[in-house]
């Protein structure tokens, strides 16, 4: 099937179209549809068939090696077929190289269009020791919010979580939400579907899960019906995707304020939850805690995880790491940054599906939409004063017009650094971020 694509996708009438076409005097969005299509056909006609389709086949096999591999904590059973992926990623990335430039770059364009290793590396390295500052002043605090303990219906937390995506304005008539294994988001404007999942000890795994899904939904279900199926009504970048998600689940669904509508709905369909009020559970929600998994970190821990997936895949795509001497660099670099020693290869490497269907260049979007979900969370508190007063009362219209305006009817007219140009009034970088995570938790935890 990816060889029939790729024949497809590089049919020599494609490009005699596209040279036919004059863009002079044309809206945006059609600039953009040319644009975008000149961008695919160009980056499709330099991968050689045979590539596309070992890379297909390959990264189709390696999910169940990984899968067995992590199952039985094993890296030496995912390294030699990780090696393999790694080795077609160097070549396709080769291949897609532009003159003199970063092979990595070739591979992180797919993702984040108009983004350079080097700019990317230059934002992520001043946030790291940021970062690892606010974790250490965490760590010295003499308060400590308490874990929430009990155990929590599966039927009423799926019931909360429909509660959450009601007042985060998701559509019902344009899709539904259902249990997964792992959380996702699927379809396309007028069929976007959510999924979440249910642990019975850790409720706000379900719910901020729902939360994060709906934000992806909403992107989708918010573009312009008159760009629906054209490349300028897709997304801007997987960056500016994940801003979406982590606006609502972080910026506005753990904020302080939302705890005065979510603390009174949580105890309407749990009952007593062993929380004392709004104040309570805002410092419950934001408890950090240093923790091995990725996708169960809190605010502070998780660009941490990104940043350190974001040097290791550089350095083997590079070639200054090999596979075999990967699992040793990842504990090390752990240690460093949370302080904590990998105790398996589950909660390690081996922890994330990504680099086994070949999502190299993928991690950095999470760190750039924490990012640009910073910038934007401020640039609407400038347009919209009263923003802190409609989270308090669950009512977020306001805020999903705002960003359906500047972000979701823009789809993919814009690059997603112009796209925050316009937002925002200036290009995103490391600052807003930091001065959030610092303003929310030197205020919870007194510092």
């Amino acid at each position: 099937m990816a060889g029939i694509g790729h024949a497809r996708n590089t049919d020599p009438q494609i490009g005699d179209w596209l040279n036919a076409i004059d863009p002079t005097g044309r809206d945006d969005a059609a600039k953009a549809n040319i644009r975008e299509a000149r961008r695919s056909y160009d980056r499709a006609n330099k991968l050689p068939a045979k590539l596309a389709e070992d890379l297909s086949r390959l990264t189709s096999l390696a999910q169940g090696v990984w899968a067995s591999a992590r199952k039985a904590d094993n890296f030496a059973e995912f390294a030699p077929t990780l090696t393999e992926i790694l080795n077609l990623k160097r070549e396709e990335a080769a291949c897609l190289q532009q003159d003199g430039g970063d092979l990595y770059d070739a591979l992180l364009d797919g993702f984040e269009p108009g983004m350079s290793t080097e700019n990317l590396t230059n934002i992520l390295g001043k946030l790291r020791p940021a970062l690892v500052a606010l974790r250490g002043k965490i760590e010295n605090s003499s308060f400590q919010p308490k874990p929430l303990t009990g155990r929590f219906d599966e039927a009423k937390q799926m019931e909360m979580a429909r509660r959450l995506a009601t007042v985060f304005n998701y559509d019902w008539d344009a899709g539904r939400m259902d249990r997964s294994v792992h959380p996702f988001s699927s379809g396309y404007r007028s069929d976007s579907r959510v999924t979440t999942r249910v642990n019975p000890e850790n409720v706000f795994d379900c719910l901020y899960s729902a939360i994060h899904e709906v934000g992806h939904a909403n992107y989708e279900n918010g573009r312009d019906p008159a760009m629906d199926r054209t490349p300028a009504g897709g997304h801007a970048s997987m960056g500016i995707h994940e801003s979406q998600s982590r606006m609502l689940e972080n910026q506005i669904g753990r904020s302080r304020a939302f705890m005065d509508w979510l603390y009174p709905q949580m105890v309407d369909v749990f009952g007593d939850i062993g929380v004392d009020g709004p104040d309570e559970l805002f410092a419950v929600v934001n408890r950090v805690e240093s923790g091995f998994i990725r996708t169960e970190s809190d605010e502070v821990h998780y660009n941490l995880h990104v940043l350190m997936r974001f040097d290791l895949e550089q350095q083997l795509i590079s070639g200054d790491l090999e596979v075999a001497d990967l699992e040793e660099a990842w504990n090390d670099r752990f240690f460093a940054d949370f302080g904590r020693k990998i105790d398996r290869a589950s909660n390690g490497v081996l922890q994330d599906i990504h680099w086994a269907v070949g999502l190299f260049g993928y991690f950095p979007t999470y760190s750039l939409g924490n990012m640009y979900a910073a910038e934007l969370f401020a640039a609407m508190g400038k347009t919209l004063p009263d923003r802190d007063h409609c989270i308090a009362r669950g009512e977020l219209s306001p805020l999903s017009n705002w960003l359906e305006d500047n972000i979701h009817r823009k789809g993919n007219v814009y690059p997603a650094r112009d796209l925050m140009r316009q937002a925002c009034g200036k290009e995103a970088d490391e600052h807003a971020l930091v001065e959030y995570l610092n303003q929310k938790f030197g205020g919870l935890y007194g510092f």
